[in-house]
């Protein structure tokens, strides 16, 4: 239940003490680059996006699914 949390930086504490790997959502800056791990969330039109992308009151309007991505699965360089 997302409406539990009641920020980005909340939810991603939750995740961190859930699955160990160091998340951030704030996109403005380069942190989400250094993040160990990427979330990513199903909205309800079935399309794949970045968590943190929208406001986090859409965001919990619309979020079916979440997924969190190791960083070396998403960057194959």
């Amino acid at each position: 239940d997302l409406e539990m949390y009641k920020c980005y930086q909340d939810l991603a504490s939750a995740l961190q003490i859930l699955f160990g790997c160091f998340i951030n959502f704030e996109i403005e800056d380069d942190t989400l680059k250094e993040s160990e791990c990427v979330p990513i969330y199903e909205d309800k039109d079935g399309d794949w996006m970045l968590v943190g992308d929208v406001p986090w009151g859409m965001f919990i309007g619309s979020c079916k699914r979440l997924r969190i991505m190791k960083r070396s699965c998403n960057n194959r360089e």
